[in-house]
């Protein structure tokens, strides 16, 4: 008996199972189509009993699933996974019941698929960020998880209807944060467009319904003359001998309000606009027809792209030209069919074409693979889940920008990426060693903005680092997660550090040092303070968030198990050793904003929970707060021959003379300061006090700026401002 002979007449009358069946046997082999059969009997008797919200047999859900697969010409396995793609999560079979009779590839699919869904959360934004976790991993592991996953959302958002309110706005808001844009992201067009309009319609019925309406109205009202262009155009192929099919583009319902709410049109002003798309036959047609098209109608400026020599990120290709003509504007896109089905079906293209070796197809398969490696990378970088979800979303939502190595090679990058973005993008370890950058070559801003058809060289340094001030501008994720994975390990290394520095300090008041401890009283005292090890714990001191003191007095004590509180604390954390400060210590120790320390000062340091060390003038008002909340200071002093520039602000009266300003800038430059900051306080017909932020190197530069200043002849008083 055949396995066709195996499914009931009932089944056979099953909604969708014979237009599945008939769509799978146009382009696969008749033992792969038994194998979708036994998939559908599988499914079939595993769901037997189970109904859908509305009323319907659940088995004509997979079936439909399959059938959106189908449709695209997906392998016999994704389609076998999209038949089977609930009967884990929903009925008693395992996983290992499906390897037994499918195989495991078939039983990886089903179960990648099911745990997609099998998770509660507590937030929306939790939801998402795990979701977008679990599709990294599951397409790491197979990108066909996500197809299957993707048709299945599709049809669930055909089938909206019978669930409340409440589940349908969940629903659709997932799927226009998710879904639709990691289809876009695959390329495929054909359940991007409907998974938006879908999620449109349902957030927002009524203005879905009115703008259906209007198109449907404008569209009569301009039947004569899209039907006068096409025949110009058609005309224009058959003169010049080019062969091309010219097919109307219409504009999708989601498309025309997301216009009309970014550029704030009205609805004529978004429709008016010609859409038509010519297909040819091969890449050196789609130029020459783009020649007679613009010898039909002028081309307007700038509006002219060509994804077909720099496809997009998602492998879409075409030429793109707006013509005025007619007294309108006419937008065309002009393509190969296989550029065609590649921006419909995306990824889904590389089974379609499998047989084809195709490069397009080759190398859209590969921007896929690189893409969903990328993810993985920065979900190994992210500190949570929340974060990783910042840093796809912002990988998912591209106006993508072209730009070129010195080789030639181009990269695709958002818009308003910079020079740190790429080169993150071309490698983490390029840009951790970012230190500056030519543009046509010319040196550039590491922050500025690229533009398409920039070239772009990244020089490096061994010794460079990411600075902290990046993550202000960068805008790819993988740049931002490289950036701060690095600080956040730069961050620990330097905690460990001065950790090890204050316990050093702390054990001399009790006459030890830390070469002296025994590998068994650390780990006591490990255990004691219950952290992983004892690296750990000088981390924790030196981020502030344990006294170095209490922890030396644990470790010289052959009982580590004394309560903190009969430890005796003395106010200024004995003993009274100091610790140098060179200026440049990094992360963990910071100046103080209110007193803007410099060289010469006396200096404390007071540690703060989290932060580290924050260092304080020993007169400034917040060192008492400090003190006062039994938070021990730390004696500190400045190394010899810093060459680091300090903050200072001063404060300047004096009488109002045109010009004035421009004189103290010039007074101060001369004493070699550089000014951060020029702001009145306040000023009246004859005085003014103003504010000035300058660096100096230390209090003796200070002492030669202020001298200077003193010198111009309108000042009246000057004073260093401090907390």
């Amino acid at each position: 008996m055949s396995v066709e002979e195996l499914v009931s007449q009932e089944s056979m009358g099953i909604t969708g199972y014979d237009r599945l069946i008939a769509a799978v046997r146009e382009y696969l082999d008749e033992d792969k189509v038994d194998w979708v059969v036994r998939a559908f009997i599988k499914a079939r008797d595993s769901h037997d009993g189970q109904y859908r919200r509305s009323g319907e047999p659940y088995i004509t859900h997979p079936v439909a699933v399959a059938t959106i697969l189908a449709d695209m010409r997906l392998d016999h396995q994704s389609l076998m996974a999209a038949l089977m793609h609930d009967v884990i999560e929903d009925t008693p079979v395992t996983w290992d019941e499906l390897a037994s009779e499918f195989g495991e590839t078939v039983a990886n699919l089903v179960d990648g698929v099911s745990k997609l869904t099998q998770i509660e959360f507590r937030t929306r934004a939790e939801a998402q960020a795990e979701n977008f976790q679990k599709m990294t991993l599951a397409m790491a592991r197979d990108i066909r998880v996500m197809l299957v996953k993707l048709a299945d959302r599709l049809h669930n958002m055909r089938t909206l209807g019978p669930l409340s309110i409440e589940k349908r706005t969940r629903i659709a808001t997932e799927t226009l944060d998710i879904y639709a844009p990691i289809a876009n992201r695959l390329g495929i067009n054909t359940i991007r467009v409907e998974l938006e309009d879908l999620g449109f319609a349902a957030l927002h019925p009524m203005r879905a319904k009115y703008i259906r309406k209007a198109v449907d109205k404008l569209r009569g009202n301009h039947r004569e003359i899209i039907s006068e262009i096409r025949s110009r155009l058609d005309n224009c192929l058959k003169d010049r001998g080019l062969p091309g099919k010219i097919v109307g583009r219409e504009k999708h319902l989601n498309s025309i309000y997301q216009k009309m709410k970014s550029k704030r049109k009205s609805f004529h002003e978004i429709m008016d606009v010609y859409a038509f798309r010519i297909i040819t036959e091969s890449e050196d047609d789609c130029y020459r027809i783009l020649g007679a098209v613009h010898s039909l109608y002028k081309p307007l400026p700038g509006r002219f792209k060509d994804y077909i020599a720099m496809p997009k990120a998602n492998g879409y290709q075409s030429l793109h030209t707006t013509l005025f003509g007619m007294h309108v504007n006419i937008e065309i896109q002009i393509r190969t069919q296989e550029m065609e089905e590649i921006a419909n079906n995306g990824i889904a293209s590389h089974w379609l074409y499998k047989t084809a070796d195709s490069d397009a197809i080759s190398a859209n398969f590969t921007r896929v693979d690189r893409w969903v490696k990328g993810l993985m990378q920065m979900r190994e970088h992210a500190g949570d889940s929340l974060e990783f979800i910042e840093h796809v979303k912002i990988d998912l939502f591209p106006d993508e920008i072209y730009v070129f190595t010195p080789k030639g090679k181009i990269m695709e990058l958002p818009a308003g990426a910079t020079p740190v973005d790429f080169a993150y993008a071309i490698h983490t370890d390029i840009g951790n060693a970012c230190v500056a950058c030519r543009i046509n070559k010319h040196l550039g801003s590491l922050s500025a903005p690229l533009s398409s058809g920039q070239t772009v060289e990244i020089i490096t340094a061994p010794t460079a680092k990411p600075s902290p001030s990046w993550l202000n501008f960068v805008v790819t994720g993988k740049a931002k997660s490289g950036i701060r994975h690095y600080l956040k390990h730069q961050r620990q290394a330097e905690a460990h550090d001065l950790g090890k520095a204050l316990i050093k300090r702390s054990l001399k008041s009790f006459n030890k040092k830390l070469s002296e401890i025994s590998e068994v009283q650390k780990q006591r005292v490990v255990e004691h303070n219950q952290v992983d090890n004892f690296d750990a714990l000088l981390e924790e001191i030196g981020m502030g968030n344990r006294m170095a003191y209490i922890i030396g007095r644990q470790l010289v004590q052959e009982d580590s198990h004394v309560p903190e509180q009969e430890v005796e604390l003395t106010r200024d954390d004995s003993p009274k050793s100091t610790l140098t400060i060179k200026g440049t210590e990094g992360l963990m120790v910071n100046f103080a904003h209110c007193c803007k320390p410099i060289p010469g000062d006396p200096i404390v340091g007071v540690m703060d929970s989290g932060s580290g060390m924050i260092i304080h003038s020993d007169s400034c008002s917040k060192v008492e707060q400090h003190l006062a909340g039994d938070n021990p200071s730390i004696h500190l002093s400045w190394a010899k021959d810093i060459t680091d520039e300090f903050t200072v602000q001063l404060r300047v009266e004096l009488e109002r003379q045109r010009g004035i300003i421009a004189e103290i800038a010039a007074a101060i430059t001369v004493a070699d300061g550089n000014i951060e900051h020029i702001s009145v306080i306040e000023q009246n017909a004859k005085l003014s006090i103003i504010s000035l932020v300058i660096h100096v190197s230390g209090r003796k530069h200070l002492a030669r700026v202020m001298k200077r200043i003193r010198n111009v002849r309108a000042v009246t008083n000057i004073t260093r401002v401090r907390a």
